[in-house]
């Protein structure tokens, strides 16, 4: 096999167990261990990097077969476009659709679009959004614009502003939240992430800064139509670490639950919005803004995604500033 761009720069061992779906990993660190995997003609070692043009031998390996109906119960499927070029995708991801497959998820956006881009050679998430979370999502067309945006995300180097309608009235003078995050698999099985305040907390330690920016946009008085009492706060947060579930979890913890969170937010609240007059039955987190370096050119990317028809509509219903 030929290393094309769009594999330069990756590790020997995953390049194979990309080429050669279906071989378990244990067959791919035993056929290079053993000498059997070459680059260009030498020998090589699992962490060997691969370069533009180099030819890679692989033995003879027995793959199982995927079953023909699995590939075909991905649909094909492309999302709105926010922006491309030959080095990158960024789509505005509805709600309710996972980034990719995976904890009890057969597919997401990923694979739909590689199905319906079955030319690409090279399609790989830069990094994800919650299914419940609609927005801005980057896609890298090749593997140097994958590296090179995955650095900008780990140097807090990319602004990423969210539109977030929270429960109650936020104090605007509450500019940053900066708690520790922790995260861990509940007894439900599933993953969790709660907040840790307390430095003397057991877990302390195990807990990540997380830092994020919260500035008020708009805010809504009490409804009587089944709504909170106590109002709404429409809020732009642009998070400096990407935590997982952030967002999510320092609203919360500062007693401002996302409208529609079904993990963090209030049952009962999300309950009576959902089947009361403003039927409302998502979760109020939109990724609205990005700004990133583009990889090849060096030029400053500043993409934006409108808040979708029902976000717009709850807040029209909404709509009587209390201050």
């Amino acid at each position: 096999m030929t290393v094309d761009e769009g594999s330069a720069g990756q590790r020997l061992d995953n390049f194979l167990i990309r080429e050669l779906k279906g071989a378990p990993k244990t067959l791919v660190y035993r056929i290079i261990r053993s000498g059997e995997v070459r680059i260009n003609k030498g020998r090589c070692s699992a962490d060997s990097r691969l370069d533009v043009g180099d030819v890679v031998r692989v033995p003879p390996v027995r793959l199982a077969e995927k079953p023909a109906d699995q590939a075909a119960a991905v649909p094909a499927r492309e999302f709105p476009i926010v922006f491309e070029d030959e080095h990158l995708i960024v789509v505005d991801k509805p709600a309710g659709v996972a980034v990719h497959g995976g904890s009890g998820v057969s597919f997401g956006v990923i694979e739909q679009l590689r199905r319906a881009r079955p030319q690409a050679k090279f399609l790989e998430l830069v990094h994800r959004l919650d299914k419940e979370t609609s927005g801005l999502l980057m896609i890298a067309k090749k593997r140097s614009a994958l590296t090179h945006l995955q650095d900008q995300l780990r140097d807090r180097e990319t602004g990423k502003t969210y539109a977030a309608l929270v429960a109650g009235t936020w104090a605007k003078s509450r500019k940053v939240v900066d708690v520790p995050l922790l995260k861990f698999v509940g007894s439900d099985g599933e993953r969790w992430v709660r907040a840790v305040p307390d430095p003397k907390d057991p877990q302390a330690e195990q807990a990540k800064r997380s830092i994020s920016l919260v500035k008020v946009v708009e805010a809504y008085s009490g409804d009587s139509k089944g709504a909170a009492a106590a109002g709404y706060s429409l809020l732009d947060v642009t998070i400096k670490t990407g935590r997982t579930h952030q967002i999510r979890v320092h609203l919360a913890h500062e007693g401002h639950a996302i409208v529609g969170d079904p993990k963090y937010g209030d049952f009962e609240a999300n309950r009576l919005i959902a089947r009361g007059a403003l039927r409302f039955d998502r979760m109020f987190l939109h990724a609205r803004q990005l700004r990133v370096v583009h990889p090849a050119t060096g030029e400053t990317l500043t993409l934006e995604a409108p808040l979708p028809p029902e976000c717009e509509k709850l807040l029209a219903a909404l709509r009587r500033p209390a201050y």
